[in-house]
C-alpha cells in the first residue's frame, strides 16, 4: 500500500497541490474552536474526569487530522483524519452511558465500541481507493457517509435514553443530532452537486460538525451537575 498516493474524491480539489482546498482546509478550525470552548467550561467546572480532557484532545487532534487530510490528501493523512474521531466516538459513547444515562458499561460494552471503532477505521482506510466513480458497482449513492451510521445510532439512543429521563439537557442533545444529520447531508451531496456548485459542500459538514463536537463536549461537561436533578425525576 501506497501511504503517499494522492486522494481526490471533494468538489473543491482540482489538483495535488497543499492548498488545493482551501475551504475544507481553513473550516477545519471549528473543531479547533470546539476544542477551546470545552476546556474553559471543563476547567470553569473543575472537571474531575480525565477521560473527558482526553475527548477535548481528541477534538483537537480532529481539527489537525482533517485539516492534514485536506492538505496532504493521501492516505496517511486520510488515517490521521479518521483514527482520531473514531477514537473520540468510541470514548464518548462509553463515557456518555454512564454521565447522561447512569449506565456503568462493562468490559462486553467495551469490546462492542472497541470493536465498532475498528470495522469503521478499517472501512474508512479504504476512502478514495479505488474512486468511488471508477467502482465495479458504480458510484456509492451515500458518498462514503455510510461509515458514520454508528454515530447517527449512538445520537438516537442517547436522544431516546434522555428523552425517558426528562433529562434537563435532553433537547441539547436532540439538537446536536439533528445538526449531525444536517452536516451528514451536506458531506453526502458533495460529489453529487460539483457541476452546479464547484466548491461543493463538506465545508459544511466541517462547520457544522464543529458545532456538534462543541455541543457534545458542553453536554457530557455539564451533564455532571444536572445528574442530581436528572435523580430527583427518575
Amino acid at each position: 500500500m501506497d501511504w503517499t498516493a494522492p486522494i481526490d474524491i471533494y468538489c473543491e480539489r482540482l489538483g495535488p497541490g497543499f492548498w488545493a482546498e482551501p475551504i475544507n482546509a481553513v473550516t477545519n478550525l471549528s473543531f479547533i474552536a470546539a476544542a477551546i470552548w470545552a476546556w474553559v467550561e471543563a476547567r470553569q467546572r473543575a472537571e474531575p474526569n480525565r477521560l473527558v480532557w482526553v475527548l477535548i484532545a481528541l477534538a483537537f487532534a480532529i481539527g489537525v487530522g482533517s485539516f492534514l487530510f485536506h492538505t496532504l490528501a493521501n492516505r496517511w493523512s486520510g488515517l490521521a483524519d479518521v483514527l482520531p474521531i473514531w477514537t473520540f466516538v468510541a470514548l464518548y459513547i462509553l463515557i456518555g452511558l454512564n454521565r447522561l444515562g447512569g449506565i456503568r458499561p462493562g468490559r462486553i460494552a467495551l469490546g462492542v465500541v472497541a470493536l465498532v471503532g475498528v470495522i469503521t477505521i478499517w472501512r474508512a482506510m479504504g476512502e478514495g481507493s479505488p474512486p468511488q466513480d471508477a467502482a465495479p458497482s458504480g458510484p456509492d449513492p451515500f458518498n462514503g457517509s455510510l461509515q458514520y451510521l454508528p454515530a447517527v445510532i449512538a445520537f438516537a439512543v442517547f436522544s431516546v435514553l434522555t428523552q425517558v429521563q426528562r433529562h434537563p439537557l435532553r433537547w441539547l442533545v436532540l439538537g446536536a443530532g439533528v445538526t449531525f444529520l444536517v452536516s451528514l447531508t451536506a458531506r453526502t451531496l458533495d460529489r453529487d452537486i460539483c457541476a452546479s456548485l464547484p466548491l461543493g459542500t463538506h465545508f459544511l459538514w466541517h462547520l457544522l460538525n464543529g458545532l456538534v463536537i462543541g455541543l457534545v463536549l458542553q453536554i457530557l461537561i455539564r451533564a455532571r451537575d444536572a445528574r442530581t436533578d436528572v435523580a430527583g425525576r427518575v
